[in-house]
């Protein structure tokens, strides 16, 4: 049967995958109400096409902190993928660099920062959780420069983990045939089974709680790589982003697996753009599963987007290729979506694109009549 769209994916994955690697890929936090929100509020945002346009070329390409990428959609960090298939994060560093994208590599990741590497070219950030021991944070950052990686994706929403409750029935710990490889030498590569979520009792034992904007500062005195704050979902953070620094905020909410009654991250996207006022770039991760989504996040102030659960789940079910066919299949929905909304560039996608349900009658983006 041939896959029309990213969303056909997780039904293989799931067929595919032990029980307890399909939960942890997919579940979210509690009730799970901001999971199904994610996704939801993109729907509650409509287009208004503009019409008779010359859309015979349409150039979806844009620059991300200085480099050139093929459109606006990157792979966002996602743990563990050796679980999905076997060339785990070998396969999608090839599929984003063969897409011409960018991948960020969780710290997480059970390949290391040199093994990405060592596939080849492309761009790639690298997603960091701060270690209460600073000597591995620093040494682990240095390892990432000189692997080539050109930004940090600091992770800002996870001094504890949150309670997924998927992973507490599952017992949920690392499978023994893999090990978080950039933590291997340093002893910290294995997680041990416990009597209830195993990356909790990890996560509770090595990650610092005391993290704190102070430490935003102190790793730009150990790396001259641009620092991404991932996590900001309010215009009090962005503001404090900018003035500490920061090179780019990505507006997530850890994939729905942290607080749970968090706002759906394209809900809280316009408000962290407008407290930036365009001091510097902010991206948005969670719920996109289509180009309409995309667009709807450009539309709303975004610089691009990042995709994680479609790349783990077209992982599971077909290796590089299905990564490589997920990233294909949102660039030319993304591209369809600019024709028919009358777009030829990025910088064409406004405000003026959509309308919201919160947008009230009185902020109506729909002129009166004359």
């Amino acid at each position: 049967m041939e896959i029309t769209n990213v969303n056909e994916y997780e039904a293989i994955a799931k067929q595919k995958l032990p029980k307890m690697v399909y939960d942890y890929y997919a579940s979210g936090a509690e009730d799970q109400w901001t999971l199904a929100e994610n996704r939801n509020a993109f729907s509650r945002i409509l287009f208004r096409p503009r019409i008779l346009i010359d859309v015979t070329n349409i150039d979806i390409t844009t620059t991300v902190l200085g480099f050139k990428i093929s459109m606006p959609i990157m792979v966002a960090p996602t743990a563990m993928q050796k679980m999905a298939h076997p060339e785990g994060e070998y396969a999608t560093a090839r599929a984003a660099s063969t897409a011409g994208t960018i991948m960020t590599l969780s710290s997480w990741a059970t390949s290391s920062v040199e093994e990405v590497a060592s596939t080849g070219p492309g761009i790639r950030f690298f997603q960091l959780y701060v270690y209460k021991n600073r000597n591995v944070v620093a040494q682990l950052v240095r390892r990432a420069e000189r692997a080539g990686f050109k930004a940090i994706a600091l992770t800002v929403d996870t001094p504890r983990l949150g309670r997924r409750e998927a992973d507490i029935k599952n017992r949920f710990v690392l499978p023994p045939y893999l090990t978080l490889k950039n933590f291997e030498g340093l002893d910290l590569g294995k997680m041990d089974q416990a009597n209830d979520s195993g990356l909790a009792s990890y996560v509770a034992g090595q990650i610092d709680r005391s993290l704190s904007w102070k430490d935003v500062k102190w790793l730009q005195t150990i790396t001259s790589l641009p620092i991404l704050v991932k996590g900001v979902i309010t215009a009090e953070d962005a503001r404090l982003a900018v003035q500490n620094g920061a090179a780019g905020i990505i507006v997530s909410n850890h994939g729905a697996r942290q607080l749970d009654y968090v706002p759906a991250t394209i809900m809280a996207l316009e408000e962290v753009v407008k407290a930036v006022q365009g001091r510097l770039p902010v991206f948005l991760d969670g719920g996109v599963r289509r180009g309409t989504d995309v667009f709807k996040a450009l539309a709303l102030g975004a610089a691009g987007v990042f995709i994680g659960r479609p790349v783990v789940f077209s992982l599971a079910a077909d290796g590089e290729a299905g990564v490589r066919k997920v990233l294909q299949m949102m660039r030319e929905e993304f591209e369809l979506t600019m024709a028919l909304s009358g777009c030829r560039s990025i910088s064409e996608i406004t405000r003026n694109h959509i309308v919201t349900d919160w947008d009230g009658p009185q902020t109506s983006r729909i002129a009166p009549r004359l």
